[in-house]
């Protein structure tokens, strides 16, 4: 009988401490910023929100419309800033005003 081939061990992978701070400076967050506006319906803002930002669910989406209708801005997401630019952009083809500002 001949013998299997030995297997190969994986190598371990080395243990990294994410320094948060050190990602921080350099990837600081941006927030994208939904303002309220009196053209677009609840229901369009809501569906759009759901329909840029994929993380957001229904409920959350809902929230910041309703943040953003009674305070006049709300919060939408806060990510790196390249990502935050595609959000605006996506938030403003429907129609929407949007903003980003450094966290």
């Amino acid at each position: 009988m001949i013998a299997p081939p030995p297997r190969a061990t994986e190598p371990a992978l080395p243990e990294t401490d994410l320094d948060e701070e050190a990602l921080l400076a350099l990837i600081p967050p941006y927030r994208v910023i939904l303002h309220n506006d009196e053209h677009n319906t609840m229901d369009h803002v809501v569906e759009s929100l759901v329909r840029c930002v994929p993380s957001l669910t229904v409920e959350a989406a809902a929230a910041i419309m309703i943040e953003a209708h009674n305070e006049g801005k709300a919060t939408v997401i806060e990510c790196p800033k390249e990502a935050a630019e595609h959000y605006r952009g996506a938030l403003e083809s429907c129609g929407l005003t949007a903003t980003i500002e450094p966290v």
